[in-house]
């Protein structure tokens, strides 16, 4: 083990970088479904599938030794590859000394545990390599909660293993751990006691959370979430919008615990931004159930920004997953005035690619007209901020009114509870406000300020 402190004190890095992997694809060479078939075809470049398998093993520091694309028209019941691909694989590993296979699908029980025997190697698929992911990547304590609840119902299928590759104890959860107590010495009955314990302290969480939610709905401040692939910039934008410092990196799953900043609008007020997890391909079940707390924010929001990576060769593929996941949770992508698409990291994109995009952006409907932005370089922040205080407005009413000089109380109310659009002053020291004020606030200022006047 190396002697260097900081990799001392970080001993999953330091499993995770000695660990030889091989990430292989085995993906569909058809796109559609046969007739009869209860099976989702992806429809991405297998290239491109495979170079995000490599990023997520990269997202928890993985040593790649060899990535390898295996297309094959039907899955095998026993080992999910033909036993002619099986053998050239077993092979490689040998060869290569390969201590960890990564499989890009989801695998059963069996098809694992054949698979490891026949490549006498450690074999985790797409769903294990996730929850790894967000295993290492949360921490709140419901996003803790969270993962180990989804890890517990992926792991009750899987207790009759051989783990043999990288035994090392570590009392929780994860593929890196070796065996652990839930997934060797563990039954059913004790994995089952515990998801119940889990789900109880869930429960606690969410009344917490739901506890602050209604304060912010108390204040009112309306809420925007940020929405999007993993990687698509959000925790970026997020900064760029808050001057937060949320932790934002060009890796796969930087972020998965919520986090909500107050931000004002172009004319002061306020309202609170969410960023939330990136949305995947092929989401393992357990964690689409097991974060739906985690997305409350966005189901409950005022308005969501769907940020897209327009620098990113599969971007229509990656947005079509994100709506899909987005009608699992309730939400119509195409009710336009409740979302926003962000085409951002166009600093990425050379001077005509940026200029067919604007075009292309421009063509789209007045309600649907996408925002171009750049995170990074601040490009479009403005303008993006413009169009969220006018949706958010939507649903509020502009008054007029004469504030006397004496009503300090009264202005100090109104630019509280509204969007203080103009403000004149009087000869004699009054104001004339012109002001934004939502709906259901409509009944207090009349008896504040009999005099307000409805333009709007």
């Amino acid at each position: 083990m190396s002697s260097d402190p900081q990799r001392s004190a970080d001993p999953e890095k330091v499993i995770a970088s000695g660990t030889r992997t091989l990430v292989v694809g085995p993906y569909l060479t058809r796109i559609r479904p046969r007739p009869g078939e209860d099976i989702r075809i992806n429809s991405r470049h297998p290239e491109l599938r495979l170079d995000e398998a490599v990023g997520l093993a990269a997202a928890i520091d993985l040593h790649v030794a060899q990535s390898i694309l295996v297309m094959i028209d039907k899955p095998t019941p026993a080992t999910f590859l033909g036993s002619g691909k099986v053998e050239m694989l077993a092979q490689d590993i040998e060869d290569a000394e390969i201590d960890l296979v990564i499989m890009d699908t989801a695998l059963s029980p069996v098809q694992q545990r054949n698979l490891e025997r026949a490549f006498k190697a450690k074999v985790i698929d797409r769903t294990g390599l996730i929850l790894e992911i967000f295993g290492r990547r949360a921490r709140t304590k419901e996003g803790r909660l969270q993962v180990e609840l989804a890890h517990l119902a992926y792991q009750k299928s899987r207790l009759v293993r051989s783990w043999t590759h990288l035994e090392r104890q570590r009392g929780g959860f994860g593929f890196l751990g070796g065996p652990g107590e839930t997934q060797i010495e563990a039954d059913r009955r004790i994995i089952q006691d515990r998801m119940y314990r889990l789900e109880q302290d869930l429960d606690s969480v969410k009344r917490t959370r739901g506890l602050h939610r209604a304060g912010r709905a108390r204040t009112p401040y309306p809420i925007v979430a940020l929405v999007g692939y993993t990687n698509a910039g959000k925790s970026s934008l997020f900064n760029r919008l808050t001057q937060a410092d949320v932790m934002a990196e060009d890796l796969l799953f930087a972020t998965l615990d919520p986090t909500a900043r107050v931000v004002k609008l172009p004319h002061g007020a306020p309202m609170i931004l969410s960023d939330t997890v990136g949305f995947i391909s092929d989401l393992p079940t357990q964690l689409v159930a097991a974060f739906r707390a985690t997305l409350e924010d966005v189901i409950e929001a005022d308005l969501v920004l769907h940020i897209r990576d327009m620098a990113h060769s599969d971007t229509e593929a990656q947005s079509e997953d994100v709506n899909a996941i987005m009608r699992d949770l309730g939400i119509d992508p195409d009710q336009h005035d409740r979302l926003i698409e962000v085409w951002n990291k166009i600093d990425q994109l050379g001077t005509d690619e940026k200029t067919n995009l604007a075009n292309i952006a421009l063509g789209r409907d007045h309600e649907n007209t996408p925002h171009l932005t750049s995170a990074l370089t601040g490009e479009g922040i403005e303008q993006l901020l413009q169009t969220i205080e006018l949706k958010l407005s939507i649903k509020k009413e502009i008054y007029e009114l004469l504030v006397p000089p004496d009503a300090g109380d009264l202005l100090a109310w109104l630019y509280r509870e509204g969007e203080v659009l103009a403000r004149l002053e009087q000869e004699d020291g009054s104001l004339q406000i012109q002001l934004r004020l939502p709906h259901e606030k409509a009944a207090h200022l009349s008896r504040r300020a009999p005099q307000a006047r409805k333009l709007s």
